[in-house]
């Protein structure tokens, strides 16, 4: 194994329910000099449906079920190590940001062996409505008539609760800052940061801009 996959990645997680702006988060993160923001979605859109991982993968979604969490993370992993070797992704120097993965706490725990995860910031927005909101303007702006309906949104709200939420009670409280999602995205990123500059992420590399 290349020894630029065989350590644990340091990473961070922006969790939040669907709406919450944790994509539009993890977007500014990324563009910040060695942060590298990682969306499971863009993963999983460009997976190479060819190899023997990736025609699982097709087994399963093509059937129309759930990937297994262990599958999940295995191409999340393939795909991960794919940019380390081109060198789109540093993980000698750049900290992974993290949305829309883990998706459940064994998914977490499985994630386990590949990252050092330094903190989850938990974007809140107890104001289903609000959220029902942002949901609807994003899907009518992207065209996905049938992601506007009450009915998808209520089940994506409920599936987050029952699934994705408890990943905050897998992750010790000194890990977890919440952050109120309904403050401007401005606000919502200086918060972040602020905790982010008092994380030991890869300090041999203090003082290096680039």
């Amino acid at each position: 194994m290349s020894p630029v996959h065989d350590f644990r990645k340091p990473a961070i997680i922006i969790l939040g329910a669907p709406g919450s702006g944790k994509g539009t988060q993890g977007k500014i993160l990324g563009t910040i000099p060695r942060f590298f923001h990682c969306a499971c979605g863009d993963v999983f859109r460009s997976l190479d449906t060819r190899t023997a991982l990736g025609q699982k993968f097709v087994e399963y979604s093509s059937r129309g079920e759930l990937v297994p969490d262990e599958l999940t993370i295995e191409l999340w992993k393939a795909q991960i190590d794919n940019l380390a070797d081109s060198h789109v992704y540093k993980p000698d120097i750049d900290t992974l940001v993290l949305d829309g993965i883990p998706r459940n706490v064994e998914q977490a725990r499985i994630l386990e062996r590949h990252l050092e995860v330094h903190h989850v910031f938990h974007l809140s927005c107890p104001n289903r409505n609000e959220l029902a909101r942002r949901m609807r303007k994003r899907a009518l702006k992207d065209n996905r008539l049938d992601d506007a309906s009450d009915r998808v949104i209520d089940q994506r709200i409920a599936t987050y609760e029952a699934e994705t939420k408890p990943i905050l009670e897998y992750y010790p409280d000194e890990k977890i800052t919440t952050i109120d999602a309904t403050q401007a995205p401005v606000k919502v990123v200086s918060e972040i940061i602020s905790k982010i500059l008092t994380l030991p992420l890869h300090p041999e590399n203090e003082g290096q801009i680039f």
